[in-house]
């Protein structure tokens, strides 16, 4: 392979990470509040949100509720795991 196709690969490469992180950023602005949703990737960004912020008494509680109600095993235990380091910090 080419010292210029190697160049246009990584470039390729590097601009789909970023604008992969970017939509990403924006799933979680757009979905913060959707962490009751009945769609798994809106509650996947909404726990990305809630963990990005800084830990509240309220968010504790919201995440606690979320915990109780997540219908999937492994959103549940990330959930589980945001509310154990979230009480650990308060």
């Amino acid at each position: 392979m080419s010292r210029l196709r190697a160049s246009f690969v990584a470039v390729g490469f590097l601009g789909g990470a970023a604008a992969g992180s970017l939509v990403w950023t924006h799933l979680q602005r757009q979905y913060r509040r959707n962490l009751f949703s009945k769609w798994p990737l809106r509650r996947v960004a909404a726990l990305g949100y809630v963990r990005a912020h800084r830990p509240t008494v309220k968010t504790a509680q919201i995440l606690r509720e979320y915990v109780a109600w997540e219908p999937r095993s492994i959103l549940r235990q990330r959930g589980a795991q945001m509310l154990k380091r979230i009480e650990a910090t308060l």
